[in-house]
């Protein structure tokens, strides 16, 4: 065998690292893990030394109740948390929660029988894992899942308990929880309670989380032999306030998310534990309403390792509105300490702190808690004993024990936390809650996730948004309740084009970030992959249905059609199907839309609904009904079916109207046509772009 020479080893070893990267996606080096995870962390069994034995790592720190959490955007990670301090709190376990990657599973069957397992998993996309719970779900549910004893059944001695978050609008509502909580029946392990389902679809998470957990716990108490006791609020976190520091101290992080970015060293890979400072090269007005707005954007990236892929989503990082968090710091009292320096340190070995620190009250509340997100019913539950005066706690354990009485009150407010506590006690301060409560019990304030509107063909180094301002009348009360993201972004437009009102509806913003490394319009982002994705072959039909802002992705699919077409590339039929109130007032991208179809010529055609120009109004399903013929025919040639928008409603009666076509179109039964919608779904040639509402945050993002 002739010797390798320096050029062929480089060769090689190119082809060695690109196909680690193509078949673990990059996570050997593409992602960091966060060090600033939620509560109650999982033992940071992901840093070097750190065992990945769970059971190990109980030992080791003392404990007997291990709550695993999959989470794609914070809120199972939050119900986790939830869940490890109510089970100290009530019951005097020894809790930790635990992210399901730190961890290797072939040791479950090790786990003691007089130790619980908790499991709080969302399915993401269309019955998904979410991305930190891949490994588990696929060993956990593989039919050759090995452990260590060779136990007969191998999970025999396995207690456990599991709750799932969904949402009813997809086909495979919470398959998580019951895929993963048949695979465990199946090795023997036994549940305890129900396996509880939380439906993001009805927006009734909270609820359904309230409902399953206190019978869950009766339960275990029952099989466990466990004793509960007066709950009483144990922090996990000390706060100390730093008399010999100032905010302009270099170790004083102002809301900066990691030490690079305090040290003004950032550098990539840019993730969702990493945001790049992106510069916001343009940003304009989609709306000629004067109720409503619609932004948007373009992202530069040039400066990034970042890319993305037509279909992908953009993270925007927001920051809280100042009114807000000086509402917040009014209440608690705190208005005089607002930029005081604290030290927050964890007084549990397997606790993290979610955010770094020495920093200042201000900073966390404006950078890293959702202070803007509504009450929950079980914090009001652990404020209770910390109210003002004993009327006041009477009304606060009414509230947080009955469930109808907390809606009648808070439901059509909207309440945030600190709007709840003055309306409650009538704006007397409150004065006794640790400030470690809040730290505790409020949820990290996440990214907020958009499908990128543009093509990575066309732009590769810029990313486009679309993105309507959020805003909502509520009745009862005096101010619109409103996104924290889109109205970030909405005043980082206000001032970009010089507008004469920075601060848009009385909302204020630190648009120039901590210490100002955002000025000159900038904002921290990441991209996520999507696989809501064009064909691989530019000549397979397509079929889009995106009414509002569900179109954003389609303009990326569209404008990468028109520059395939414009070099040369065959191109398939590109049918979309778009809706909107009035042509005069919310048709998106109207003169663009004019400009690819002169690049695809007879390959495109956009079909459109306006709902509220005519007598009767019109959607974009009612579009679908009425051009079944070509959509058949093209269904007929392999055509790719997507949709993006309300999937409560919208997506639903397309779906249901896609079968009928299909049907019709076949001469087969509609039972038939909902077959083989589902085998399209199966087979990704069907795929499904919906709002994207998370419970904790009430904030609707259109992603795929």
């Amino acid at each position: 065998m002739a010797e390798l020479d320096t050029l062929d080893i480089v060769v090689l070893g190119v082809i060695f690292l690109g196909t680690v990267a193509y078949f673990t996606k990059g996570k050997l080096w593409g992602v960091t893990k966060d060090p600033y995870a939620n509560g109650f962390a999982a033992g940071g069994a992901s840093k070097p030394g750190r065992t990945r034995n769970i059971v190990e790592a109980m030992e080791e720190s003392g404990k007997n109740c291990v709550v695993f959490y999959g989470s794609q955007t914070g809120t199972a990670e939050d119900y986790a948390s939830r869940l490890a301090k109510e089970g100290k709190s009530r019951f005097g376990l020894n809790t930790m929660i635990a992210d399901l990657e730190d961890y290797d599973f072939d040791n479950l069957d090790t786990v003691p029988s007089d130790n619980i397992v908790m499991f709080v998993l969302a399915t993401y996309g269309e019955g998904e894992p979410t991305d930190n719970a891949v490994d588990f779900y696929e060993f956990i549910t593989g039919e050759d899942a090995s452990f260590n004893e060779g136990n007969d059944p191998p999970l025999g001695n396995l207690n456990y308990v599991a709750f799932g978050l969904g949402n009813n609008t997809y086909e495979h509502y919470n398959s998580m929880v019951r895929n993963v909580n048949k695979a465990l029946e199946k090795l023997g392990a036994h549940r305890i309670g129900e396996a509880g389902e939380g439906d993001d679809g009805a927006g009734t998470m909270e609820e359904d989380f309230l409902a399953w957990k206190d019978p869950m716990w009766e339960a275990l108490a029952k099989k466990m032999g466990l004793e509960e006791r007066e709950a009483v609020y144990e922090p996990i976190f000390a706060i100390n306030e730093r008399d010999d520091l100032t905010p302009e101290a270099n170790e004083v992080y102002l809301g900066e998310p990691n030490k690079l970015h305090l040290e003004g060293t950032a550098k990539g890979p840019f993730n969702s534990h990493n945001p790049y400072i992106a510069p916001i090269a343009e940003s304009y007005e989609l709306f000629s309403a004067k109720d409503r707005n619609c932004l948007h954007m373009e992202i530069d990236i040039s400066g990034s390792n970042l890319k993305y892929e037509t279909g992908d989503h953009i993270a925007i990082w927001p920051t809280n509105p100042g009114e807000e968090v000086n509402k917040f710091l009014d209440i608690l009292d705190l208005s005089g300490k607002q930029h005081s320096v604290v030290t927050v340190k964890a007084l549990e070995p397997t606790a993290k702190v979610p955010f770094p620190n020495p920093t200042t009250y201000d900073a966390i509340l404006r950078y890293h808690l959702e202070i803007c997100a509504p009450v929950s019913r079980q914090f009001v539950s652990t404020l209770a004993a910390f109210a003002p005066n004993d009327d006041i706690k009477a009304e606060m354990n009414r509230l947080g024990s009955d469930k109808d009485y907390f809606h009648e009150k808070t439901g059509p407010h909207y309440y945030n936390i600190a709007r709840f506590l003055a309306s409650v006690s009538k704006g007397e301060k409150w004065t006794k809650i640790p400030f470690s409560a809040f730290i505790e019990g409020l949820t990290k304030l996440q990214p907020r996730y958009y499908s990128i509107s543009s093509s990575s063909l066309v732009q590769p180094k810029k990313i486009s948004i679309t993105a309507v301002v959020e805003s909502q009348q509520i009745p009862g009360r005096d101010d619109p309740f409103r996104g924290v993201a889109t109205n970030y972004l909405f005043a980082l437009k206000q001032k970009q084009n010089g507008d004469p009102n920075p601060a848009p509806f009385g909302q204020s913003y630190e648009l120039t970030g901590p210490r100002n490394k955002y000025d000159g319009i900038h904002v921290p982002v990441h991209v996520r992959h999507s696989n809501f994705k064009l064909p691989s072959d530019p000549g397979k039909p397509i079929i889009m249905i995106g009414p509002g802002t569900g179109v954003a992705p389609f303009r990326g699919f569209v404008q990468e059609r028109a520059k395939q077409a414009r070099d040369g590339v065959e191109v398939g039929k590109t049918l979309l199907f778009f809706g909107c109130r009035k042509s005069t007032e919310d048709f998106m991208y109207q003169k663009e839309w004019q400009e690819y179809k002169e690049a695809l010529g007879d390959k495109f055609e956009m079909i459109t609904a306006f709902s509220r120009e005519g007598s009767k109004k019109v959607y974009v399903q009612h579009r679908l009904k009425e051009r079944s013929k070509e959509v058949s025919d093209l269904l007929s040639q392999k055509a790719y079916f997507y949709v993006c928008g309300d999937a409560a409603h919208m997506a639903r009666e397309v779906n249901t109207v896609l079968a009928q076509i299909i049907a019709e179109g076949r001469g087969v039964s509609e039972a038939k046509g909902e077959e083989i919608v589902k085998n399209m779904r199966s087979a990704n040639q069907y795929q499904v772009c919906s709002d994207f509402v998370t419970p904790s945050l009430l904030h609707r993002n259109r992603i795929c």
